[in-house]
């Protein structure tokens, strides 16, 4: 088995605030996170959310950092989560505790416009709109029981969109991989602890 080149972690919980919903935090956090996540250019970092509960579905109130201990802090000395001081507290950049299973946060998208499938398979496969009506009906979506996170996109610029998020527990598996501009796995797992 690989070396796991994530090797640390640092915690970032949500301060209870009677004025702000903590998913409201949150959003701000993970967008921060984001821009940072971009400026830096770095495909090490990546989340997970400790107190996720898809049953709710929620995400929790914490925040996971995972990456080398260089990453971690050189993404701390930034000051990328200044903005959120009064709302925040993090712990300091630690090194991952013994574990015994790893586990993989990635994004999930649904097929969840029928319209939009209808658009793509006219244009793809040559159909009418009353072809691709038949081949796709209204009821032909799919709609996702998991946690999520509003955000936006630097690269696409699109505003606001929720980003789904699947938790997904390995036993003893380590896939080395990189994570994208949001700290999400495109094939890595993280420590889960």
């Amino acid at each position: 088995m690989l070396a796991n080149p994530v090797d640390s972690y640092q915690d970032i919980y949500i301060l209870p605030n009677q004025e702000i919903a903590p998913h409201i935090i949150m959003e701000k956090l993970f967008s921060l996170l984001h821009l940072e996540l971009v400026r830096l250019g770095s495909q090490h970092i990546g989340i997970s959310f400790p107190e996720h509960d898809n049953n709710k579905p929620c995400l929790g109130s914490r925040l996971r950092l995972h990456g080398t201990s260089a990453d971690l802090h050189e993404l701390a000395l930034s000051g990328w989560i200044t903005r959120l001081d009064d709302y925040l507290y993090c712990e300091d950049i630690k090194s991952v505790p013994e574990i015994r299973q790893y586990c993989v946060v990635s994004r999930v998208q649904a097929k969840s416009s029928p319209a939009r499938l209808r658009r793509r398979a006219i244009r793809r496969h040559g159909f009418h709109d009353e072809e691709a009506k038949k081949v796709i009906p209204d009821t032909a979506f799919e709609r996702l029981e998991l946690p999520f996170i509003m955000t936006g996109s630097c690269s696409t610029k699109q505003p606001r969109f929720p980003v789904f998020i699947s938790h997904k527990i390995i036993q003893d598996e380590l896939m080395n991989g990189n994570f994208n501009s949001y700290g999400l796995s495109l094939g890595a797992s993280v420590p889960w602890f």
